[in-house]
């Protein structure tokens, strides 16, 4: 880093909070972010004050800027709910569109709270609130058994591992969650190498019994920081890469932020979705 870096400030996706506890023991403080285009940007911001950063969390409001939560929905688990904010930062509207406009601001108490459409809940630490992004509001899941689902923490906590490049769990309206697993190439040739596993083309690796096996005890390692509707029950491994940028003419699977587009990647991938659920 050239002895000079301070610290790194992060936004637009979830920074692992294993990455971010790698580089803040180096010595370089990892510091994420949160905000929208329609606030101007910024909400939340952790910083390099004493007692103003928690890692996996975006942070303490910004000043002049107030956050709550809309807890209403039933989709929510208890303490979350829509993250709204208010300020001098939000935008007064979308150009000529009122009816967009008017799905996202809304007046309370002579106030304009903007609905961001990120849920979150809000988490006090030496008198601090700060503010954690638990999913989109938009991507909760419902199995067909009526429970919500946050796919974001699940696919976070797997791309943790040194095995898996891109995660998306899926699940909306089955009877359990599965994974779709884009697995990391140079991951699997270091493991190859460690375990003596014979170095193959990607394609019929990933069919090997002994590699599906590794990423079986990543899925029953992890699977216990959720609860038992949340776990991955079955998960196909893909040779492939998702890229915001496709060469073939067909979309692009991740948004210029690096995103998942789940809409696309389901009809991409339906034969395999579908093969999880015979």
């Amino acid at each position: 880093m050239g002895g000079n870096v301070k610290g790194i400030l992060t936004g637009a996706a979830p920074c692992p909070e294993k990455i971010a506890r790698v580089f803040s023991a180096a010595g370089v403080p990892i510091r994420e972010g949160y905000g929208l285009t329609e606030s101007s940007p910024g909400i939340t911001i952790n910083n390099f004050k004493k007692g103003q950063a928690m890692l996996g969390t975006v942070g303490p409001t910004l000043a002049g800027v107030k956050i709550q939560l809309d807890t209403k929905d039933t989709m929510y688990k208890e303490g979350e709910g829509e993250i709204m904010a208010t300020g001098n930062n939000i935008m007064l509207g979308y150009y000529n569109n009122k009816e967009a406009t008017d799905k996202v601001l809304k007046e309370i108490d002579g106030e304009v709270w903007l609905y961001t459409g990120d849920v979150g809940r809000i988490i006090n630490k030496n008198g601090v609130d700060f503010l954690k992004i638990t999913d989109r509001k938009k991507e909760l899941l419902k199995t067909s058994g009526g429970k919500y689902v946050a796919p974001a923490p699940i696919e976070s906590k797997l791309k943790e591992r040194l095995l898996i490049e891109q995660v998306m769990v899926v699940g909306e309206a089955r009877k359990f969650v599965s994974a779709l697993i884009v697995p990391s190439i140079d991951g699997l040739k270091s493991w190859c190498e460690t375990k003596s596993v014979a170095w193959k083309e990607p394609g019929e690796l990933l069919k090997d019994e002994v590699v599906i096996q590794a990423f079986q005890e990543i899925i029953n390692e992890v699977n216990p920081n959720f609860g038992h509707v949340e776990q991955v029950k079955k998960f196909t491994l893909l040779n492939t890469t998702w890229e915001p940028v496709t060469t073939d003419g067909t979309d692009s699977e991740l948004t210029p932020t690096l995103k998942l587009k789940r809409r696309v990647i389901r009809e991409k991938y339906n034969h395999e979705i579908e093969a999880m659920y015979a």
